[in-house]
């Protein structure tokens, strides 16, 4: 799915449904819709979920921190990004799940579950507040 420099894509101007829908058009361009079961897409998910994981295996947070930022892994980082974020969005086409009311729903449940007064400045469990 590359782009010529002039088209780039950018997360101030692109919209999710457009994003979906190229992902979309790029799996359908290559007959791989076939391929895209919920199970065969969420394990392909977390396939690279774990691809991700690895760049910071074995760092301590502030270390991990400085990793995301390294100009020789970061390419690499943003690559297993776009790995994941594709294969959720793709998981979303196939499954015919509306992403930003997904996340909307989510939220509104966290926020329920955290509320700023309990969970502030803490990491704790919801069943720990």
């Amino acid at each position: 799915m590359g782009e010529p420099a002039d088209m780039a894509l950018s997360d101030s101007s692109t919209t999710l449904a457009e994003i979906k829908t190229r992902v979309l058009a790029f799996a359908r361009e290559r007959d791989w819709e076939q391929f895209h079961a919920p199970k065969n897409l969420s394990m392909a998910l977390a396939a690279e979920a774990g691809e991700l994981m690895e760049h910071f295996l074995w760092a301590e947070p502030e270390a991990s921190r400085t990793i995301a930022q390294d100009a020789a892994k970061r390419k690499k980082i943003e690559e297993e990004l776009a790995d994941v974020v594709i294969y959720a969005l793709e998981f979303a086409n196939m499954t015919g799940i509306d992403v930003a009311a997904a996340i909307e729903t989510k939220m509104a449940a966290n926020a329920a579950k955290y509320p700023v007064e309990k969970a502030r400045g803490r990491s704790d469990k919801y069943t720990e507040l």
